[in-house]
């Protein structure tokens, strides 16, 4: 038997590929069955990350500032040069230079005290 199987390897490795297409199409309907194959597998793999990306609670935010009223600007200078540490001319290159963010990748409870820091002093922030 094993000597069949090893004949008939041989002579489908003979065959082109629409030679190949028909045998498959033939055993399909002889057989009564069919040879396309999703994988589901893949598909709820796909499903699985969409869940976990929109069940997963964010770590890291940014916080952008949007917008600085003439009026408040020295106010608003003042307070991102205390929270970033930053020089005078980076601060203001900073605030003239709206949208524009001010601290990267931080944790939500340091972003909501700058947002809240910004906007006593007039500015509007936005925390993505």
């Amino acid at each position: 038997m094993t000597e069949k199987i090893d004949k008939f390897i041989e002579n489908l490795k003979k065959l082109s590929l629409i030679e190949a297409s028909e045998l498959v199409k033939r055993i399909e309907e002889t057989f009564d069955i069919t040879t396309s194959y999703v994988s589901t597998s893949n598909l709820n793999l796909a499903d699985n990350i969409k869940t976990i990306e929109e069940t997963t609670e964010k770590i890291e935010f940014n916080v952008n500032l949007e917008e600085v009223p003439k009026d408040k600007k020295i106010s608003v200078l003042k307070v991102i040069r205390s929270i970033t540490g930053l020089g005078l001319k980076e601060v203001k290159e900073i605030v003239d230079s709206v949208p524009k963010i001010i601290k990267e990748n931080i944790d939500k409870e340091t972003a909501d005290s700058i947002k809240k820091q910004i906007e006593e002093a007039g500015g509007k922030v936005s925390i993505k």
